[in-house]
């Protein structure tokens, strides 16, 4: 898939204030710093599209992307950061778990994991919730360029293990790197591929 435009279309923290439901939507989620911003601005090739922050929290809203008029990449917040209010917390799992199980059009939702980390009970609980309630998801490993090779193999390894205690086989999962741009071309012919069979 070629980007051929990537534009911010409205922020909003209600699912009826989302746009129509009439393109397919993929979502992007995971623990607070995982690099998600920096993630969807490789994939569109805008550096600026996306906010990123130094600090963790930034994004508290769904945050809707229109992508070659043709689909949406949707930014939800991320789960899990310990610095903000308890209430703004809670808010904002009522508005990520509202929008997860009631957006019609939305296709997939990819949950970002840093490879550099032991799997993290809250990535697998989230994980866990998104089985429960028969979502679809796919699994990008982030950071990867942040570890030498075989450290990174065997964090996959480690993390596949954990995840098969409990599911009876492996989601989809890409290895990626904003900074060197890998799985930039897996990630986006995902895409393509479940717009193509309406998955």
């Amino acid at each position: 898939m070629i980007i051929r435009s990537a534009e911010f279309t409205i922020s909003n923290t209600k699912l009826s204030h989302c746009p129509n439901p009439d393109r397919p939507e993929f979502a992007f989620i995971g623990r607070s710093n995982v690099g998600k911003s920096s993630l969807i601005n490789m994939l569109v090739n805008n550096k600026n599209l996306a906010k990123t922050s130094s600090k963790p929290g930034k994004t508290q809203t769904i945050n809707h992307y229109m992508i070659n008029s043709a689909w949406y990449l949707v930014d939800l917040p991320g789960y899990g950061y310990a610095g903000v209010s308890k209430s703004s917390r809670e808010g904002w799992g009522a508005m990520i778990e509202n929008y997860l199980q009631k957006r019609e059009n939305l296709y997939c939702t990819f949950i970002l994991i840093d490879s550099r980390l032991e799997p993290q009970k809250i990535d697998l609980d989230f994980i866990q919730w998104m089985g429960e309630k028969h979502l679809p998801f796919a699994l990008l490993f982030t950071k990867s360029d942040k570890q030498k090779s075989g450290k990174l193999a065997t964090s996959q390894i480690r993390f596949k293990k954990t995840l098969l205690e409990t599911w009876e086989e492996m989601p989809p999962f890409i290895v990626t790197s904003a900074e060197k741009k890998i799985g930039r071309d897996e990630v986006l012919s995902f895409i393509e591929n479940a717009i193509q069979t309406g998955a």
